[in-house]
């Protein structure tokens, strides 16, 4: 680290401390050479997650986007904001340890987190992102959902 004072790189830590309810560690410095003490942060580099649009566009992972779909698919339903503002953080986590995705992954894994959230919310979302054109698009899709919820009957 770089002195201020007198730019010298020589300098040793003489008090650490958690900041920020430890998203940072702030650090007392001394300078070896001029004695000159001065604080640093320390925080983690958050890696930033790109998402390829269809197009071949690449841009930065915007959560407001999913809890804005979330919102529209679950009007009226009795879901929380909070459920919704979860959903959204999950998603986001989950994705972000491939550090770039495409516009479908996301998608997908939304549908997938929803589907355990609310099958009606579900159907709507699924209509909007899968583009469905006619009834026998919903028909499919509440098959598939009732198929994947359905407890098998004992033969």
């Amino acid at each position: 680290m770089r002195c201020p004072a007198c730019s010298a790189l020589d300098d040793k830590v003489v008090d650490s401390r958690t900041h920020d309810e430890g998203a940072a560690i702030r650090r007392r410095r001394e300078c070896l050479l001029c004695g000159w003490r001065f604080t640093t942060f320390e925080r983690i580099e958050e890696v930033v997650l790109i998402v390829v649009k269809r197009s071949g566009h690449r841009e930065p992972f915007d959560r407001s986007k999913i809890v804005a779909g979330l919102r529209s698919a679950t009007k009226n339903r009795p879901v929380l904001p909070e459920q919704l503002e979860g959903l959204a953080a999950e998603v986001e986590e989950e994705l972000r340890r491939e550090g770039q995705v495409t516009s479908e992954q996301v998608g997908l894994t939304v549908l997938d987190r929803l589907r355990r959230l609310d099958d009606v919310a579900y159907v709507r979302f699924a209509s909007v992102y899968k583009g469905f054109e006619d009834v026998g698009d919903f028909t499919r899709e509440l098959q598939m959902l009732t198929k994947a919820t359905e407890p098998k009957q004992p033969s």
